[in-house]
């Protein structure tokens, strides 16, 4: 087949002209884009996740047009339908797409395109800094836990060669977590978050997806980048003024600032606006050039770009079909209202889903150990949380999500997690703001206006003892399960839960 009939077909989250099929296709080439709205009907997604979805698909459209592109943008309810259309008008072309990382996306894309009658190739996925090749090929041969992130964490970092010298890690150590979890005083100023000027066509498509689709969340105030030129001026400005102030602070939770100094390139980057190593390099680049940055704050951002990202790629493909429903602790009950409404007494959680409602986004404790940690609490089924995940984060798709919910939030299926990531109102306490504005209780456990978080945490470790007593990890959470059954104060403790439920039930929680 002539080279003028291999045709790449970019996704909407591979929006990125260097990369891929699209970035080798010469000047004049034809490129396809399918709009496909089906699947935005089938959830109550963040308004503004499906737009900059849209957004960026359209003004991704249009930057190639300007390049010389001969692109064709077909909108469609389906992608069966938009294959359909497209080779009615080129029947001799032969569709390139790089695969996408979600589970069986290749064989459904290659099972639409034979029933429209044509031809895809499907190639790697190179909006990746590895790829799958490597990974199974360190995984099958090394004598150590693939799925560990710490393991992959240091075999990434000397595979890349990013913040390593002669060998050994930059600094003596492969990481600086302990130096990343201090709450700031209450003079500190977070740096300026970088106002993004949004064009009219951007204001367009968001004014279309609030009358076309039944979505959640606020309808103003984008705050994501949906073009290249926007992700990259967020991603010089993270390097330029956040950097050095995201070190020691990356844990902690505020109530009045939403974005701290966190990087805010997640969905930038898992729409293809940015190569993860576009931002690798240039926050290395500033840490070996300027002195205002410290080791901790790019060894950080580092950790989450070439570690915890490609590793949950990783786990994704290898955990699934399974992960998605995975629930190895029987966790049974229903996602609280209050995940949507935000209406609960609850100061941490309702802060937390004002967030989220409000941008589609907050930072990765409080997706853990506020959002998750009280739905493993809670017993949430898994795949709810995962579901909820999706819906409203800007930087969530499932191959993501699934991994970091099911896996890491609510230790669903036990393929990394060692240990479920839960606590009591003590951690939330120490880590934010929260606490001091809340109806209920810090210190109290049970009795009137207790924090529910307390009763919760000592039931939870109560009702799965048979599962976790024997983890290692939790023998000394159990020595206090031990005192508290021994005391009689466990069954104060139960009654206290069950007044929470009764509670929930209500509304009144």
């Amino acid at each position: 087949m002539a080279d003028e009939h291999r045709v790449p077909w970019v996704l909407g989250t591979q929006l990125h002209p260097a990369v891929g099929p699209v970035g080798r296709a010469p000047e004049g080439s034809r490129v396809l884009l399918i709009e496909a709205h089906d699947f935005a009907r089938r959830k109550r997604y963040h308004h503004h996740k499906l737009t900059i979805v849209f957004a960026g698909m359209r003004q991704f459209r249009d930057e190639l047009r300007e390049r010389g592109y001969d692109v064709e943008y077909i909108k469609a309810d389906t992608f069966g339908d938009g294959l359909e259309t497209y080779f009615e008008r080129h029947p001799d072309d032969e569709l390139v797409q790089m695969r996408s990382p979600s589970h069986r996306s290749a064989e459904t894309f290659a099972e639409l395109v034979e029933a429209a009658g044509g031809a895809l190739e499907t190639v790697p996925n190179e909006l990746f800094v590895g790829t799958r090749e490597a990974f199974d090929r360190w995984a099958n041969e090394t004598d150590r836990e693939p799925f560990r992130h710490e393991t992959f964490y240091r075999w990434m970092r000397r595979q890349t060669g990013v913040l390593m010298d002669d060998g050994d890690p930059v600094g003596g150590e492969w990481n600086y977590d302990d130096e990343n979890q201090e709450f700031p005083p209450e003079d500190w100023q977070s740096p300026p978050v970088l106002e993004l000027d949004h064009d009219e066509l951007t204001a367009e498509t968001s004014a279309w997806v609030a009358e076309e689709f039944d979505t959640w969340g606020a309808d103003e105030e984008l705050v994501w980048p949906v073009t290249r030129r926007q992700a990259q001026r967020r991603l010089e400005h993270f390097v330029d003024v956040r950097l050095p102030e995201f070190g020691p602070y990356q844990d902690a939770m505020r109530s009045d600032d939403w974005a701290m100094a966190h990087a805010l390139l997640g969905s930038s980057i898992n729409l293809g606006l940015l190569h993860p190593m576009e931002a690798v390099e240039a926050i290395e680049a500033a840490y070996h050039e300027r002195d205002d940055v410290p080791l901790n704050s790019v060894e950080g951002v580092i950790r989450q770009l070439i570690g915890w990202r490609e590793f949950m790629r990783h786990v994704y493909r290898h955990a699934m079909p399974g992960l998605d429903e995975a629930n190895q602790l029987s966790a049974p009950q229903d996602l609280p209202e209050f995940y949507w409404s935000g209406e609960t007494n609850m100061e941490c959680l309702r802060r937390t889903v004002e967030d989220v409602h409000e941008r589609g986004y907050s930072h990765h404790i409080q997706r853990l150990m506020v959002l998750a940690n009280f739905a493993t609490l809670w017993g949430v089924e898994p795949s709810q949380l995962n579901e909820w995940f999706n819906a409203t984060y800007v930087d969530a798709y499932h191959w993501v999500t699934t991994p970091n919910v099911v896996e890491m939030g609510q230790y669903g299926d036990g393929v990394f997690a060692s240990k479920p990531y839960v606590s009591s109102a003590n951690y939330i306490d120490r880590m934010s703001d929260y606490c001091g504005d809340c109806r209920y209780y810090k210190t109290k456990d049970t009795g009137d206006r207790a924090c529910p978080f307390n009763a919760l945490y000592w039931d939870f470790l109560d009702r799965n003892e048979g599962q976790l007593r024997s983890n290692h990890r939790m023998g000394l959470m159990y020595s206090h399960v031990d005192s508290k059954q021994e005391s009689g104060e466990m069954a104060d403790i139960k009654e206290r839960v069950a007044e929470l439920r009764r509670k929930q039930s209500h509304g009144e929680l």
